[in-house]
């Protein structure tokens, strides 16, 4: 246990120390990828009436991946069987170009946004290695979602294992993938509301984060959004309010009414991005995506469906889920787009239809999914291809 100050200033030593042995790079979310890792629901506090509804989103999103990568999904051996059932009909000449590979580790949770390696490029080897960030349930003992999550702190170590990728150890830095979004070009998107909480790195000022964002994501500037979704048990991750569509083009989670708290969320952050540039000093184009019209909330009959273990952040009716369409995913020629049956959603796949030509946009009803907390980028992480591929 640390007991003093020193103690952390020496971890925040090492670990600059240790970062500066490598040259990363985190490719940005819409180059290619080789797979894209997923996680079985089963959490009882998380997934309701046993998970059934989330375990269909799942196996629409993996069945859409896999026309354009692999899926790697990962399943503890309890529920192995299960899993392979929800496939087993399938040949693999239906997946398209991707294959389907099982990864049998124990977990707490399917987050595996902010559970898995985040794999970035090592300049100096010519290889992908996986950065093993510290992981304490968005919170740990200060507001943490609950309180064993020792499976979901060695699910990127593991992952890095059955992949062998090298593995760089970075556990005194608490972060999940879902707190950023690169551009590939040297920008990083977080928000203050997440890195600066005091259940993630309390002893690190925002500079010393920074400098460990850049050295570990090669990026030269970091953008700080004062906030993210209202609401959002993550202390409002990035990847659910503002996210890069290319360099130099974000799209932001946007409110037109005033009497809702997210519409100070957005406006703050639009008047943010407005006055910054981007590393490659850039104005930056905004693009904005609005939430759903109509909040949407947890009801009498969700909560029948959960079972809270001791110690787990609860739910109660009528309150307020995070819902954000800033929440899709890239798939190599797709973007999974959230649905949340609300008159945005065609809104949403507007706009963006419009802003990618580029790309498919796959409309994905996720409203199971949102009732575990989060949503399609949330359940979902890349695995870049190789250098030089």
């Amino acid at each position: 246990m640390k007991t003093s100050k020193t103690d952390f200033h020496n971890d925040f030593h090492n670990l600059r120390l240790h970062l500066q042995d490598y040259d990363l790079y985190m490719p940005a979310e819409f180059k290619r990828h080789e797979g894209t890792f997923l996680i079985w629901p089963v959490r009882p506090g998380s997934w309701p009436h046993g998970g059934a509804p989330a375990k269909e989103a799942i196996c629409k999103i993996a069945r859409l991946l896999l026309k354009e990568e692999d899926v790697h999904l990962t399943v503890d051996r309890e529920h192995e069987a299960e899993a392979r059932a929800y496939f087993s009909e399938e040949s693999s000449d239906t997946f398209g170009s991707g294959k389907l590979f099982f990864h049998i580790i124990p977990t707490d949770d399917a987050w595996v946004r902010d559970t898995g390696p985040i794999v970035v490029y090592d300049k100096k080897s010519g290889r992908r290695v996986g950065l093993d960030f510290g992981f304490n349930a968005w919170g740990g003992s200060y507001n943490g979602l609950y309180k064993d999550y020792e499976n979901d702190a060695e699910v990127s170590n593991r992952l890095c294992h059955d992949l062998g990728l090298d593995v760089i150890h970075l556990r005194e830095f608490i972060l999940e993938g879902g707190s950023i979004h690169t551009d590939g070009e040297g920008t990083l998107l977080t928000t203050e509301a997440c890195l600066l909480s005091h259940g993630r790195n309390p002893h690190l000022s925002k500079g010393e984060i920074e400098e460990l964002l850049c050295l570990s994501f090669g990026c030269r500037k970091v953008l700080w959004l004062p906030n993210g979704i209202y609401g959002d048990e993550t202390d409002e991750h990035v990847d659910n309010m503002c996210a890069f569509l290319r360099p130099g083009t974000v799209a932001l989670a946007w409110c037109e009414d005033e009497t809702d708290p997210q519409y100070a969320y957005s406006r703050r952050a639009y008047e943010y991005l407005s006055k910054e540039r981007d590393a490659k000093g850039r104005k930056l184009e905004i693009v904005l995506l609005p939430i759903p019209k109509e909040p949407i909330r947890i009801t009498e009959e969700d909560m029948k469906g959960y079972s809270f273990s001791p110690g787990e952040a609860e739910r109660e009716v009528g309150e307020r889920l995070s819902a954000s369409y800033v929440n899709f995913y890239f798939a190599n020629n797709k973007l999974l787009l959230p649905q949340f049956g609300d008159e945005n959603d065609e809104k949403a796949v507007a706009i963006l239809s419009e802003k990618l030509p580029e790309f498919e946009v796959c409309p994905v009803s996720t409203l199971s999914l949102l009732k575990g907390g989060g949503n399609i980028h949330c359940l979902t992480l890349q695995l870049p291809v190789g250098m030089g591929m």
